[in-house]
């Protein structure tokens, strides 16, 4: 590897590892605001993020160019799935801590190998197979104290929230890559920002909330440093490849921590982190495989332009 090439890793690392705790406090900034609605929170996290987004467009080649799109209906689907994936996240806040959250939700990396095989037809190998039944056990273990407390709990409530999340979140990322090549990240960044904005709206009739200061400045801070997180993590990609970065956004797993016991008082059980650590391995597993693959299919690409020349 030249002196270049680590340069450009080590600038992505640093930049994912931004990002990821960008987003941690924006999900701390959206738990802090509980008394507003999902939908509400929502809308902010998405329309304050748009300036941000609009100034990253006119850097990158302008916005005209930056919202050109080949598909209407992709980016209509990724914006529906995608803003319910959010609506459904910020709701779960409500009736969980953030560390299990987030646990929770790397659930979805685990999510997207069983449905790139069901969507995009790709090979379910045992390797795969053997990481996805892992991450399922340790999901099994972060939930099951709260279900054993009775189905119409607040927390059973919080627990399908956001397995609901990181689903459709699931969902929307094996679109995304469905739609790779023929969309350019800026227009994917920009039609989810606006579809996620006119959505939420659309939730104004399940009772929203006059904000407080307090809970205003929550909701605009969430909008704000989500946006600088949107831009932090795609930018990231420029300069490192995805199996390179991935296991980096587990490091979300110690600022939840670390937040949720300083800011909300909550201490994470050892079953909790036992199940995560077990979803972590599992998502390093099928990192480091589609790593490899990814490295052995470059190979024979090489070794077969050699045998044509």
């Amino acid at each position: 590897m030249t002196t270049a090439t680590q340069t450009n890793v080590t600038r992505g690392i640093f930049l994912m590892l931004s990002a990821i705790t960008v987003f941690t406090v924006m999900s701390a900034f959206i738990k802090a605001a509980d008394r507003v609605p999902a939908g509400e929170a929502m809308f902010f996290r998405s329309v304050m993020a748009m300036p941000i987004v609009l100034v990253w467009l006119v850097t990158h080649g302008g916005i005209m160019q930056g919202v050109r799109t080949q598909s209407v209906r992709n980016h209509a689907v990724r914006g529906i799935v995608g803003s319910c994936a959010m609506g459904l996240g910020f709701a779960g806040l409500k009736y969980l801590p953030l560390p299990e959250v987030t646990a929770i939700r790397f659930v979805t990396p685990i999510l997207m190998v069983v449905l790139a095989a069901l969507i995009l037809g790709e090979r379910f190998r045992f390797v795969r197979i053997a990481a996805v039944a892992l991450g399922f056990v340790g999901v099994v273990i972060i939930v099951a104290p709260r279900l054993s407390v009775g189905l119409g709990t607040d927390e059973a409530l919080g627990v399908g929230l956001t397995l609901g999340s990181a689903c459709l979140a699931a969902l929307a990322q094996v679109w995304v890559k469905g739609m790779s090549g023929q969309e350019s990240t800026t227009a994917i960044v920009f039609w989810f920002s606006a579809t996620s904005t006119v959505l939420s709206l659309l939730t104004i009739p399940f009772g929203w909330v006059w904000p407080t200061g307090n809970e205003l400045a929550l909701l605009v801070g969430a909008g704000i440093v989500g946006g600088l997180g949107q831009v932090l993590l795609t930018s990231s990609y420029r300069f490192a490849e995805a199996g390179v970065l991935a296991p980096f956004t587990y490091v979300s797993m110690l600022w939840s921590v670390l937040i949720g016991y300083v800011w909300f008082s909550e201490v994470p059980t050892i079953g909790m982190l036992m199940g995560a650590g077990l979803v972590i391995c599992a998502g390093v597993i099928i990192v480091l495989r589609e790593r490899s693959l990814g490295m052995d299919a470059t190979a024979r690409r090489k070794v077969k332009a050699k045998g044509l020349q």
